[in-house]
């Protein structure tokens, strides 16, 4: 590795802010480190797992519909007895569940991301050292290996084979070679080779910096859920405001003889209107779940990627480090054409010593490999790649013979129809990974490399698979998630890894090869095939891409530089924590166990979370559409509202509150499925109107039925007892399919209502009291013959209307 000392008059420092930046060796001195931290020349971009604090707070306390009760609640702690306040009390404590779940849900991210957060290798007082990103300074000298992200901009000092991907930052494809003297761009990462480079440009000025301050602005996964939410949020507000108007006008005006009395039956008009519940457990949900998935050491770089796994379809897994471990065991060296073994070795020997960052079957080699010769001096190499296949190195044997060898993929490297391959055939065939020890007399930075390379050795190589990855495929294959392996490995080798882990069509391997470069064609060899090798990195993004393009929702997991730009065009990327920085930085769920089987947890949450919120969503909006419905009745009749606000937060802390958040967090295991406002509306509409309408049905008999001064208080009972039975049954549809918890909490809700109606001084408390026998029961029956509509028409819907 060449080592050079560069005066930078680039970048950096600018002219009187300080010393210039020194390419030196040895890197910075402490007393340099310090002297440049007590300026602020220090990488001080926050990692950003989470908001911050006060936007927790902020987000959960200013809330339009907040703003709306918070007015609401004031007027009625004025004009009405504390009952008719109850609301504002329930959005206090809802306000502070939400705040407290997202701030565990916080310290949860937080406390991963360290564990997780790159730590990249500086040179200081001349001893490489590991540090976190946010300590590094101006000037620092950094290392580099394959894999490692380049974390600030800089000047390369030192190069070694040096190659550079910077696809992320300028779409180019192809890796850049990068020599001493060379910019290097924040955002980029090695791909082959390795180096060192000065930190020119930290903090917000690196490129990276300014461009994550301009992509925090958005929420990278696309969150149908939450968009949704927002959607029909705008939608009852639209409703909500001509209809408040109506009522304001209706009750203060029209019956202005009790003026507190008719300003509290507005308020409880308006009030139920709000389904304020509805976000705050959709954020608690997925608060939950991150909390949930922390505890198994994932790391959910953005909440909902929880949602996104939910949905996906098509998992691509890369083989090592996801269906294998990251090691390897070298099994049998086979010496090809009478070469000698001890030779042989003596070449794999040097070749691991080549090479400064090895991959894991280099790695496994040097293992297996004696001490390198002390005569051979390296004189050129050629790291590995996942687009070449092979590395390289020349030597001087110390004897005057010189050599250049290559190590890699032998049907790269080997013409079609060698008659070497039909032994490889076999050995890949038993899942063994085989690598061909071959001479050139090119030179390294010829063209034409393999051309003409002279087979010498077969180094084959045992893979370990991990233990649970065959449950793992077992889990995806039961819930009716395709998986597709993806590997740069040999096809055959890697099918037979495949089919030992018991998947699905791992038979039907492709050579990617031979895959069509039309997106349309190439989704057609996807749909129909499992297993595909000798992929190259740029292939594996076309092949999400083909995916996408047939509306398949796409994971995609790897751990290696290679999947670096696959992970990023999957809809959710997954990257193993021992994986390069590169992957873990582009990826929305960090596995930091380096555990394929942490992901049917995540499935499994997110399927909880949509799920779940699916079905309270039905009960919060069938109370919206009920309570618009039967403000516009009560407009159109002239008549005073019959529910005050406590009868309402009695309502809705019965069949909506209280069950909504248990429902929200139970298990769930149904697979997510799209448009969801459409899934929820088409139950909650037929629901809400029948409620409306059996409630007001009952509210007008009860006019005819009672007179004198308590009229309007028994009127209000016997509709209290109409829309809580409808609304009880709403919530026993929602509750299915039963379960012992489920059935007691809706006998619970049902005990606490009678209750109220059997204890006086609930009943006073609540203003309720069922007067006679005629009219209650005149209100049961309407409540029952409700009932029987909306079981009749919730079904007729559920087949009218499929999802």
């Amino acid at each position: 590795m060449t080592q050079r000392a560069k005066i930078d008059t680039g970048g950096g420092e600018t002219a009187g802010s300080g010393p210039p930046v020194v390419h030196r060796p040895g890197g910075l001195t402490s007393a340099e480190v310090a002297e440049r931290l007590a300026r602020g020349k220090v990488n001080d971009v926050p990692v950003r797992s989470s908001r911050s604090t006060t936007e927790i707070v902020r987000a959960n306390v200013f809330t339009r519909f907040n703003a709306i009760i918070g007015v609401l609640w004031a007027i009625m702690l004025f004009v009405a007895p504390i009952q008719d306040s109850l609301f504002g009390f329930v959005i206090v404590a809802n306000t502070g569940i939400g705040i407290i779940q997202e701030l565990r849900a916080k310290k949860t991210l937080d406390g991963l991301a360290v564990i997780g957060e790159a730590k990249p290798t500086v040179r200081r007082d001349g001893a490489p050292t590991e540090i976190s990103t946010s300590a590094i300074v101006l000037g620092d000298l950094i290392e580099l290996g394959p894999g490692d992200k380049v974390v600030v901009d800089g000047e390369v000092a030192e190069a070694d084979s040096l190659e550079v991907d910077e696809s992320l930052l300028t779409g180019e494809a192809d890796p850049v070679v990068k020599k001493p003297g060379d910019r290097m761009m924040s955002g980029s990462f090695v791909v082959a080779g390795g180096g060192a480079f000065t930190a020119t440009k930290v903090g917000r000025e690196a490129y990276a910096a300014q461009l994550a301050e301009e992509a925090s602005r958005f929420t990278l996964v696309h969150s149908e859920l939450r968009t949704g939410i927002s959607t029909i949020l705008k939608y009852v507000t639209w409703m909500m405001v001509p209809t408040a108007l109506g009522l304001i006008l209706s009750q203060l005006f029209a019956k202005s003889d009790n003026v507190k009395d008719a300003i509290a039956r507005t308020v409880g008009g308006i009030v139920p209107m709000i389904p304020e519940g509805l976000v705050l457990l959709t954020s608690v949900a997925f608060a939950i779940g991150v909390v949930r998935l922390g505890r198994k050491q994932c790391l959910v770089q953005e909440l909902p990627a929880i949602e996104g796994l939910a949905r996906v379809d098509v998992v691509c897994l890369d083989k090592t480090g996801t269906l294998t471990e990251g090691g390897m065991d070298l099994t049998e060296l086979r010496p090809l054409h009478d070469a000698d073994e001890a030779y042989v070795r003596k070449v794999l020997a040097a070749l691991g010593e080549s090479d400064p960052h090895p991959n894991a079957s280099l790695q496994a080699v040097i293992d297996a490999s004696p001490e390198t010769p002390v005569e051979w001096r390296c004189t050129a190499s050629l790291p590995f790649s996942s687009a070449r296949k092979y590395s390289g190195a020349s030597f001087s044997e110390g004897d005057g013979e010189n050599s250049t060898w290559l190590l890699g993929a032998p049907d790269v490297l080997l013409p079609a129809g060698d008659p070497t391959l039909a032994d490889i055939d076999r050995l890949n065939e038993q899942g063994l990974r085989v690598l061909l020890l071959a001479r050139t007399d090119h030179d390294l930075d010829e063209p034409g490399l393999a051309v003409g390379a002279r087979p010498t050795a077969l180094v084959v190589l045992e893979q370990r698979l991990r233990p649970d990855a065959a449950d793992t495929l077992a889990y995806f294959a039961e819930q009716n998630v395709v998986t597709k392996v993806i590997s740069g490995d040999n096809a055959v080798s890697v099918g037979a890894v495949a089919g030992k882990l018991g998947m699905a069509g791992a038979e039907d391997t492709v050579d990617a090869r031979t895959l069509p470069t039309d997106r349309e064609e190439m989704a057609k060899v996807l749909d129909a095939n499992a297993v595909f090798g000798r992929v190259t990195p740029q292939q594996k993004r076309d092949m999400v891409a083909a995916l996408q393009s047939r509306g398949h929702t796409v994971a995609m997991t790897g751990d290696g530089v290679n999947d670096v730009l696959a992970l990023k065009d999957a809809d959710i990327g997954v990257s193993m924590g021992s994986g390069s920085e590169a992957t873990r930085a582009v990826a929305q769920i960090v596995l930091l166990n380096n555990s394929f089987a942490t992901l049917p947890s995540v499935v499994a949450e997110g399927r909880r979370v949509i799920g779940n919120i699916t079905r309270v969503a039905t009960l919060f909006l069938t109370k919206t559409v009920y309570s618009v419905l039967l403000a516009v009745l009560v407009v159109c009749s002239q008549v005073e509202y019959p529910f005050l606000p406590r009868h309402l937060t009695l309502l809705s802390t019965l069949t909506i509150g209280v069950p909504a958040f248990f429902l929200a967090l139970a298990p769930n295991k149904e697979r997510a499925r799209p448009h969801f406002v459409r899934r929820v509306m088409r139950y909650a509409i037929p629901g809400g109107v029948i409620a409306a309408t059996a409630t007001f049905v009952t509210y007008l008999l009860a006019r005819h039925h009672y007179t004198g001064p308590d009229a309007l208080a028994a009127e209000t009972s016997a509709a209290t007892l109409t829309l809580f039975l409808v609304s009880m049954w709403v919530l026993a549809i929602v509750a299915r399919p039963y379960t012992w918890w489920r059935l007691t909490l809706v006998a619970t809700m049902g005990g606490a209502f009678l209750l109220v109606l059997a204890v006086p001084w609930l009943q006073n408390f609540f203003a309720l009291k069922l007067v006679g026998v005629t009219m209650p029961w005149t209100a049961v029956a309407i409540a029952a013959a409700g009932c029987v509509v909306l079981e009749f028409v919730w079904r007729w819907v559920g087949r009218r209307f499929p999802a």
